[in-house]
């Protein structure tokens, strides 16, 4: 003989409406934090991090300002977890799937038309990473990522040298050179409020190239 089922018990609706509100807070608690990190980008992009008082970003944010401290510990924490979190974007645009087989003069011209879709698709984040002299409020996480971003490119540019592909400097020099040229770039684009075409930016990286090439 069969014996007969085991009755399941009915969900409580208690239950039911405790999971459906509990998951209503999460996500109130998402949207909050990513609206006070848009808002703090913004700000900071356009007045700087010391020029931008939290009670500002809040207001923004459309929260109160005791609510940016349920998120973050102090603005400094707010502004290197944006700067992580856009520097960390950025490598994966830049560097995600990179064709290390190629020759450098290929490798050079595919990041470089990498780093100009990030700064024209994200531009108040490019601003914000490149524009802005962060150097006293960093910390320690911040600075590893940085550090392991300059290594990795430091190691393309030592192998191109070793092949004679580049010109013999250090390469934070060659790095300075680069980006300090991409950043002028973008800066006048900013101030001149215009956007550049493909064959503006295949100009601005064979320039680029004529001045490190070997």
């Amino acid at each position: 003989m069969t014996p007969p089922a085991p009755k399941t018990r009915p969900s409580s609706p208690a239950i039911a409406g405790a999971s459906a509100t509990g998951g209503a807070r999460r996500a109130a608690s998402t949207d909050k934090r990513e609206a006070i990190l848009e808002a703090a980008l913004d700000l900071f992009v356009e007045r700087g991090f010391f020029g931008t008082a939290v009670p500002e970003i809040a207001e923004r944010a459309g929260v109160g300002a005791g609510t940016i401290y349920r998120y973050f510990d102090s603005k400094e924490a707010l502004v290197n977890e944006i700067y992580r979190e856009q520097k960390t974007r950025f490598g994966k645009v830049a560097l995600d799937d990179f064709p290390t087989n190629k020759p450098t003069r290929e490798l050079f011209r595919t990041l470089w038309m990498r780093m100009a879709k990030f700064a024209t698709e994200h531009q108040r984040a490019f601003v914000f990473m490149e524009l802005h002299h962060h150097a006293s409020y960093l910390d320690a996480e911040s600075r590893a990522l940085e550090q392991r971003m300059f290594q990795l490119f430091g190691g393309v540019i030592t192998g191109a040298q070793a092949r004679g592909e580049l010109k013999a400097a250090p390469p934070s020099l060659m790095m300075g050179l680069v980006m300090g040229a991409f950043t002028g770039v973008i800066r006048k684009c900013v101030e001149d409020a215009r956007a550049l075409s493909d064959a503006d930016w295949k100009l601005a990286e064979q320039m680029v190239w004529e001045a490190i090439r070997a």
